[in-house]
């Protein structure tokens, strides 16, 4: 399959910062990144509540399943995220008298978006998706467990200040690329992407392995953002898998 010529540009110059001793720490093969010891697959919250059928059903969500599968064969480090909230959590409308799904409310960190129950802990919804295949996987990590803070990015929960360990993992393990993919672009795809840039990562996201919500534009106001931070936005045919 041809790589368009803006993707296949991107990758070209890449290589060869790379020949020159530009210290980029991924190898390339065919025009295509080659995922080494030092990159991780992070595939965000393909989970039950996110699919069709879930309680916050991602259209198409569970498109994203075989996607990753493939692709986490290119990687020998790989972690995983789980949704895992509280019955009654404030992320929940349901906590709130008089509120409905999608409203906002201003909690003591600041706007929240409520939304419908979903990915409560210990239940079948919040169980990562039957056909996910990631024996490698070294880590899950469960976010959005405190009941008074909701937690969107994989390495800082909502209200910007507790850390969830993530990023001492990873960069303890050697690591220094993540590709970031899974459920939803906007939200939780997102924030896990913007705080890998910020926090020292080169960062990928690998965008038909995710899915989207797009609430009231939020899709195209995500990808806006993550390209104004440096976040590349690649195709899973543009990681070598052999």
């Amino acid at each position: 399959m041809m790589i368009p010529a803006k993707r296949r540009s991107f990758l070209q110059s890449a290589a060869a910062l790379a020949l020159a001793g530009g210290g980029l720490p991924l190898a390339f093969a065919a025009g295509k990144i080659k995922p080494g010891e030092r990159a991780a697959l992070i595939v965000v919250d393909v989970q039950n509540c996110f699919v069709p059928g879930g309680t916050l059903p991602v259209a198409k969500g569970d498109e994203v399943v075989p996607v990753i599968n493939r692709i986490a064969t290119a990687f020998e480090n790989v972690v995983v995220t789980q949704d895992w909230h509280t019955p009654g959590h404030a992320s929940f409308a349901s906590t709130h008298a008089g509120k409905k799904p999608f409203e906002t409310t201003k909690l003591s960190y600041g706007q929240q978006v409520l939304w419908p129950d979903h990915c409560v802990r210990g239940t079948d919804d919040a169980a990562l998706h039957k056909d996910l295949k990631l024996p490698q996987a070294q880590l899950i990590l469960r976010k959005g467990f405190h009941e008074h803070v909701d937690s969107y990015s994989a390495f800082e929960e909502a209200d910007r200040k507790t850390s969830t360990g993530l990023a001492g993992y990873l960069k303890q393990r050697g690591i220094k690329t993540v590709f970031v993919t899974g459920l939803a672009t906007d939200f939780c795809v997102a924030w896990t992407a913007l705080d890998a840039k910020r926090l020292g990562f080169e960062t990928y996201v690998v965008e038909d392995a995710c899915r989207a919500i797009d609430l009231n534009g939020s899709l195209e106001a995500a990808w806006k953002q993550m390209k104004a931070k440096g976040v590349q936005r690649i195709q899973s045919e543009d990681i070598a898998l052999t």
